[in-house]
C-alpha cells in the first residue's frame, strides 16, 4: 500500500480511530498495530508476510536463548551468530543470489570459460533489507547486554513490522522502538498535530518535488546521447532532488504517522544538501542506515582507533556494504566505493573537519566560504547520483561521456516546473533548517498558516493520479 494512494487515505484514519479506541489496553493496541501492519504489507503480496514472520520468530527466540545461555555462564555468541547468519542468508538468497551467479559466469566468460549459471528469478520482497537489519539490531543488542530479551511476542512483532516504517525505514534500533511498544501510549494532541504537518510536508516532497523531477529525469535518461551537456547536467541535479524528495519524503510521512500513534521514530534526514563536506553529508543522509553500519560494522572492525590505514579499510568496508545494501548491481558497488574514495584525502591527512553545528547558525545567509563548501559537496554528491541512477556501468560511462562531449548539442532545457518546485524545497528547508522538519514552523497569522497548508495540500492532490512508487521500495 502506497502512502500516496487512495487506499492509504482510507486505511490511516480507520486504523487511527480503532487504535485510540482501544488505548486503555496495551495488548490490544499492539495487536491492532500488528494486524494493521499485516494488511498494509500484504496489500502488495500477502505471501511475503510469512517471510517477515520467519525473520521475526528467529530473532524473537534468539533473544530468549541468548539470555538463557548467559544465565548459564555462557556467552550466547553461537546463538547470536546463528540468527545473524540465517537472516543474512534469507536476504542473500532473495536479493543477491542471481546477481553473484551471473557475475561469476561473466567473470569466467572473460577468460573463455562458458558457465551456465543457475538463477532463481525470485521476486524481491518489498523492504526486506529494512526489516532484516532492524531484526538483526535486536539480536546484536541483546547479545551485547544493551537490551533485555522480551517475552512478549506481540510487542516484538509490533516493533518489527510497525507499518509506517516497515518497507523503507527509518531502520529503528530495538533499544529505541521496542520499549515504546512495552508501555501504554497516551494520545497527545500537540504531537498528533505536529505529525500531521510532517506528513503533509513529506507528501509535498514526494508527490510534488520528486515525481515532477522523475518525469524529466526518466525522459532524459531514455535518450541521453541526443541531449546537450547542460540538459544532462540539469537532469543529474534533478535526480538528486528526486531521490531526496522521494526518500526523505517517505521518512517524513513515516515519522509523522508514528507521532499520530504515540510512537517516536528516529530522524532519518537532516538537510543533507546543506552539508559542507562529504563526511557531514553522510551524517545527515539516511541517518538510520549509516549509524547502523557504524555501530555494527565500523566500530567492531576498530573504527578510527587503530591508525589511518585501518581506518581507511574500515571506511571502504562500510561503503562497500552500503552500496551492496542498496541493490544487486555493480553500479551500487561503484557508488559506494566512489563515496569511500571521497574520504581518502581527509583520512590519510588526518585532518577531517567535523561540523557539529547547523550551517550559517548565527545568520540567515551562509558566508562565501560556507557557500563554496556546500556547492562543491553538492556537486560531488550529484556526480555520485549519476552512477546510482544508471542501469549499468555502461550506461553510467555513456551518460558521463555525453555530459562532457555534447557541449555543442542544442536542445531546450527541460523541467522548468520541476526546477521551480526543487527551488521551493530548498528555500523552505533552508529557512527551517534548525527545526525538526520544515513544517515545524509557527506563523502567528492563522489565515497565512492555513493558507500554506491548503496550498500544499492542493498541490499534492493535483499529483494524486500518478501514485508513483517510492524509489527505496526496491531496496
Amino acid at each position: 500500500m502506497l502512502f500516496n494512494s487512495f487506499e492509504y487515505l482510507v486505511f490511516l484514519p480507520l486504523v487511527f480511530c480503532l487504535y485510540w479506541f482501544v488505548s486503555d489496553r496495551l495488548k490490544w493496541q499492539n495487536a491492532l498495530t500488528v494486524a494493521a501492519s499485516c494488511v498494509f504489507y500484504g496489500w502488495w503480496d500477502f505471501r511475503f508476510l510469512f517471510l517477515i514472520a520467519f525473520t521475526s520468530l528467529c530473532s524473537f527466540f534468539s533473544g530468549i536463548l541468548i539470555e538463557r545461555e548467559k544465565a548459564g555462564g555462557r556467552s550466547g555468541t553461537g546463538i547470536a551468530v546463528a540468527n545473524v547468519a540465517v537472516n543474512l542468508l534469507v536476504l542473500g538468497v532473495f536479493k543477491y543470489f542471481d546477481f553473484f551467479a551471473e557475475s561469476l559466469a561473466a567473470a569466467f566468460s572473460a577468460f573463455g570459460v562458458e558457465l551456465h549459471p543457475v538463477t532463481l528469478k525470485l521476486i524481491l520482497p518489498v523492504g526486506i533489507s529494512f526489516y532484516t537489519f532492524q531484526a538483526l539490531s535486536y539480536t546484536i543488542d541483546v547479545h551485547r547486554g544493551k537490551l533485555a530479551a522480551t517475552r512478549d511476542p506481540v510487542s516484538f512483532f509490533a516493533f518489527i513490522c510497525f507499518f509506517p516504517q516497515l518497507v523503507a525505514g527509518p531502520i529503528e534500533r530495538a533499544t529505541n522502538l521496542l520499549p515504546q511498544f512495552q508501555k501504554k501510549r497516551v494520545f497527545d494532541y500537540a504531537t498528533a498535530v505536529d505529525g500531521t504537518k510532517q506528513i503533509l510536508w513529506g507528501l509535498f516532497k514526494k508527490m510534488v518535488v520528486a515525481d515532477n523531477c522523475a518525469d524529466v529525469v526518466d525522459k532524459v535518461w531514455l535518450g541521453y546521447p541526443q541531449h546537450s551537456s547542460w540538459t544532462l547536467a540539469i537532469a543529474a541535479i534533478l535526480f538528486a532532488f528526486q531521490i531526496y524528495g522521494d526518500f526523505s519524503g517517505y521518512s517524513d510521512i513515516a515519522i509523522g504517522t508514528g507521532k499520530l500513534f504515540g510512537i517516536r521514530l528516529m530522524r532519518n534526514f537532516d538537510s543533507p544538501y546543506f552539508s559542507r563536506s562529504v563526511s557531514e553529508f553522510w551524517k545527515r543522509w539516511h541517518i538510520s542506515l549509516n549509524t547502523w553500519f557504524v555501530d555494527y560494522v565500523y566500530i567492531p572492525l576498530g573504527g578510527s582507533r587503530e591508525g589511518r590505514w585501518k581506518t581507511l579499510r574500515n571506511t571502504f568496508a562500510i561503503f562497500l556494504l552500503s552500496g551492496l545494501w542498496h541493490g544487486a548491481n555493480w553500479t551500487y558497488v561503484l557508488w559506494g566505493l566512489y563515496h569511500a574514495a571521497l574520504f581518502l584525502p581527509s583520512t590519510l591527512s588526518g585532518k577531517r573537519v567535523k561540523y557539529a553545528d547547523v550551517v550559517a547558525g548565527d545568520s540567515f545567509l551562509p558566508s562565501f566560504r560556507e557557500s563554496f563548501r556546500m556547492l562543491s559537496t553538492f556537486a560531488l554528491v550529484c556526480f555520485g547520483w549519476i552512477v546510482f541512477r544508471a542501469g549499468s556501468l555502461a550506461d553510467f560511462a555513456g551518460y558521463v561521456s555525453c555530459m562532457f562531449a555534447n557541449a555543442g548539442v542544442g536542445d531546450a532545457l527541460p523541467g522548468r516546473k520541476a526546477v521551480f518546485f526543487a527551488l521551493v524545497l530548498v528555500a523552505v528547508e533552508w529557512v527551517n533548517r534548525k527545526r525538526e522538519h520544515a513544517f515545524a514552523f509557527h506563523v502567528r497569522r492563522v489565515w497565512l498558516r492555513w493558507g500554506i497548508y491548503l496550498v500544499t495540500a492542493l498541490l499534492c492532490l493535483s499529483q494524486a493520479g500518478k501514485q508513483v512508487q517510492f524509489i527505496y521500495f526496491q531496496f
